[in-house]
């Protein structure tokens, strides 16, 4: 039997017996025991700055702030060395974490906001608005405490994504600078996207704009607690980045042969 027939009749047997819930426990129990320190995220000047008490950035990768009342953000930088590539994977920001989150975003030079979860689901507030409430220069957000100011200028309505785009500015410099913001709106909590071709698509978008390359600052991904969409997305965007330069290694190679 082949590993494809190994794999789906090891599914099957998991579904009919309803053991994900019992797998799932076993994979969480197993990462605690290997997992970083988290102490930062524990400090009691800081709880009040997760968004879930179950999760927390990991001490040696987090991101740290440089300016402003804290240097804690419940963020962490992942990076695939193979697929040369870096993420910052973060929660929906909170009412009192959106001038660290954009601090975040200007320290860290980043271009694009990458939002996989809506404001509100199933009746749960899952994320604050973190930009203001409509465009144009009257509805400008200013965040004193990290010395940055916020302007929405533009919107793209396509049918599984909004494409926003963002001003950012230093108060005391005066310097500015374009941030994208691609909010996916079709992809449930706890669920999968409703088409894999749209999800495709908004990452062939997310890609065409040049956010996710080496040469600019870490893309920034989040959902509601920053783990799962983020994950995912993250994960599929790199496995596929490997599976095209291994095809192309092995291309040239066997070129080379012939």
């Amino acid at each position: 039997m082949s590993s494809g027939n190994n794999i789906e009749s090891e599914f099957l047997k998991l579904n009919a017996k309803n053991e994900w819930s019992a797998i799932f426990q076993k994979i969480r129990s197993e990462s605690a025991k290997n997992c970083g320190s988290c102490t930062e995220a524990l400090k009691p000047q800081n709880k009040n700055l997760n968004r879930y008490r179950d999760v927390s950035p990991y001490d040696h990768s987090r991101i740290v702030l440089q300016r402003g009342s804290s240097d804690y953000i419940n963020a962490n930088l992942i990076k695939v060395e193979q697929a040369n590539r870096q993420y910052i994977l973060t929660q929906g920001p909170l009412v009192n974490t959106v001038s660290h989150f954009w601090l975040m975003v200007w320290e860290q030079q980043s271009k694009a906001v990458l939002m996989l979860n809506k404001l509100v689901e199933k009746k749960q507030e899952k994320c604050y608005q973190y930009w203001p409430s409509k465009i144009g220069p009257d509805y400008m957000m200013t965040m004193e405490d990290v010395g940055l100011t916020l302007q929405y200028t533009e919107q793209q309505d396509h049918s599984h994504y909004l494409q926003r785009l963002l001003r950012l500015t230093d108060i005391s410099t005066k310097d500015c600078r374009e941030i994208l913001q691609f909010h996916y709106t079709t992809w449930p909590d706890f669920g999968v996207p409703s088409s894999p071709n749209a999800f495709l698509e908004f990452l062939r978008k997310v890609r065409d704009a040049g956010v996710l390359e080496s040469s600019v600052g870490p893309a920034v991904v989040h959902c509601s607690a920053g783990i799962g969409r983020s994950g995912t997305f993250c994960l599929v965007d790199s496995c596929l980045v490997l599976v095209s330069t291994n095809s192309v290694i092995l291309t040239t190679i066997n070129n080379s042969k012939k």
